[in-house]
């Protein structure tokens, strides 16, 4: 179904007018469609609807013939077919065309004409058919629909009411219909329609739809009671183990949830929905990543699973590198966001001295964002951040006194470009945040790595409007994080261990320690996370770095060792040695290991911006 045609667009109005003229004429055709086209634009506007009944009399034969279906439909030819087939003694026909439109645009409100909300319409109405329009509504909404959202969707409420009332003993119509109440808020109405469902037509997917209505309204008890009894119908039915080790999970009885996980999993060790929930409640369990690779490598070796799952990225969302970048941590950032947070947007010709020299990265972050920042450095601990940590190919700083500066070109334009349409601060979860980067797959390595000390400034979007306001900090880090996983795209038919790609990543781990050696980390253990074959090789390079910055870290401040940390807990086939010191690290002293409250708001704000369509 398309969103419209391919001339200049015309409002309601003009459709309308145009629509009169071919009539007049006697162009059938053309009328046709400029009556769609108004159908389209406001589908509840009396005069199109006039207009539209001008065409079928005129026509003949109800005018349906108008109006034909085929694969790439206009969605106003749709609902105009829709309610001429209503007109003509056809309305199933027309409520199916018209929930057909409403999965394509349910912000429309394509059902809000009289003749859909009719009380006598379902004594017309074959019941099945029905319950098959408004499963059909059901699938194409969310649970629940957000209120804002709802007001569209209400005249197939109205229906479901209306033929609640004709068809009172027909299990199917009622279970379909407390589906939607359900989605509607309307909580009480869907226990009472399921609740009659079950009484005059017992069967698994009416205890079902009462279990998940029950679930909606808080009664937790009488939903596993329910889940239970459509157990009973069918012990086959492997989903409904699913939902009943996820409502569980929900009220924390977490060993009983994953019992039945285990029992689905004992039928068909594949069984998508049970294995998803498992790793899951597993991972909510005890906190050890390795449930969630496991659930990242059945994604990647079952790709046609019977329906989208969220359960990785619902277990990753706002979790330390699973699902974010880390904000900086550190003296020189907290007093650039103290800066940007003062009225106007600065603290003028302000000086402010370091106990000791931080990442080169966060002070030419400073440097770049408040100029009129002087900040001095009291003194460069040992062991010298300004050295790499290990002898390296490609050195990307370097060093006057306490002043850096880079030593590779700046990025093409092209890069800055494809940079600044795909770097965020949050991604669904690992292996999605590598699928992403692989519109960076053609830019070569002099500007992936000009990228991460040359990071252009931030895009003219909500998003970048904010960063830049409130905390630049951040954008560069994205930039750095999506350079580096654009690295892990390059040369990719160089086998992993003699690579460009991971030469590129190890030599900036051990580079001069910065948001880059952060950046490169989570790379790699990306890398681990859509690569087998690489993980003991990852978990070596991230074990060995963990323990240097936490040797480091005895003499002198690390600002990323906590960041460090989290990295390694996200990382596949960890030692146990190297998780138990990146847990010493997150709760020893130090930075803290959530963001700051001054960001949290931030951070909500980005999260918006990201889910807004």
């Amino acid at each position: 179904m398309s969103e419209g045609r391919d001339d200049s667009p015309l409002s309601a109005q003009e459709e309308l007018a145009l629509a009169r003229l071919a009539l007049d004429e006697g162009d059938l055709a053309h009328a046709a469609g400029h009556v769609a086209g108004a159908l389209a634009l406001k589908p509840t506007l009396p005069e199109a609807h006039e207009t539209l009944a001008r065409l079928a009399a005129a026509g003949g034969g109800g005018g349906v013939e108008l109006f034909p279906l085929h694969q790439r439909v206009f969605v106003g030819t749709v609902v105009a077919r829709a309610h001429l087939l209503a007109a003509s003694g056809r309305p199933t026909e027309g409520l199916e065309l018209l929930a057909a439109a409403t999965g394509h645009d349910r912000s429309a409100d394509w059902a809000g004409v009289p003749w859909v909300s009719a009380a006598d319409l379902p004594q017309r109405l074959d019941p099945e058919r029905i319950a098959q329009v408004l499963m059909q509504v059901c699938a194409a909404v969310p649970d629940p629909v957000p209120r804002a959202e709802r007001a569209p969707l209400q005249p197939y409420l109205a229906l479901a009411r209306n033929a609640a009332t004709a068809h009172p003993r027909h299990g199917l119509l009622l279970g379909s219909a407390s589906a939607l109440a359900r989605r509607l808020g309307e909580v009480d109405l869907a226990i009472r329609w399921a609740a009659r469902g079950v009484r005059v037509a017992p069967s698994k997917l009416g205890e079902v739809w009462l279990g998940y209505a029950y679930r909606s309204a808080g009664r937790t008890r009488d939903a596993l009671a329910a889940l239970r009894r459509a157990v009973d119908h069918d012990p086959s039915d492997l989903a409904v183990y699913a939902d009943i080790a996820g409502t569980l999970a929900d009220t924390g009885r977490l060993d009983e949830a994953l019992e039945w996980t285990d029992r689905a999993l004992a039928r068909d060790p594949t069984f998508d929905c049970a294995v998803h929930t498992a790793h899951r409640l597993r991972f909510q369990r005890d906190g050890d990543v390795a449930h969630l690779v496991a659930l990242a490598d059945f994604v990647r070796d079952h790709p046609d699973d019977t329906h989208e799952h969220g359960d990785l990225a619902e277990c990753c969302r706002s979790r330390p590198w699973l699902g974010q970048v880390t904000p900086a941590a550190g003296a020189a950032v907290a007093v650039l966001r103290h800066a940007l947070a003062e009225e106007h947007g600065g603290l003028g010709v302000t000086t402010v001295r370091l106990e000791t020299l931080e990442p080169p990265s966060a002070m030419r972050t400073v440097a770049t964002a408040a100029p009129g920042l002087r900040v001095e450095v009291a003194e460069v601990a040992d062991p010298d951040p300004r050295e790499p940590r290990r002898a390296t190919e490609r050195p990307l700083w370097r060093w006057d006194g306490t002043v850096a500066a880079p030593t590779v070109p700046a990025p093409s334009a092209e890069a800055a470009d494809r940079i600044r349409q795909l770097a965020h601060p949050a991604w669904a979860h690992p292996p999605a945040a590598y699928d992403a980067a692989v519109g960076l797959a053609t830019l070569g390595l002099a500007d992936l790595l000009g990228l991460l000390v040359h990071p252009p400034s931030a895009p003219a979007t909500g998003m970048g409007r904010l960063l830049a306001g409130q905390d630049p900090s951040l954008w560069v880090r994205c930039v750095q994080v999506w350079a580096c996983l654009g690295l892990l795209h390059h040369r990719t038919d160089e086998p992993w261990p003699e690579s460009t790609r991971r030469r590129a990543l190890v030599d900036l781990v051990w580079g001069v320690e910065d948001w880059i050696t952060e950046a490169a980390l989570f790379a790699l253990v990306t890398a681990a996370w859509v690569d087998p074959s690489a993980r003991a090789d990852v978990a070596r390079v991230v074990a060995e770095r963990l323990a240097d910055a936490a040797a480091v870290a005895k003499e002198r401040p690390v600002p990323i060792a906590v960041s460090l940390a989290y990295l390694a807990l996200a990382t596949p086939a960890l030692d146990p040695a190297t998780t138990t010191l990146a847990g010493e690290l997150i709760s020893g002293p130090g930075p803290a290991p959530r963001r700051p409250g001054p960001l949290r708001r931030l951070w909500g704000r980005l999260t918006r911006l990201r889910r807004r369509p």
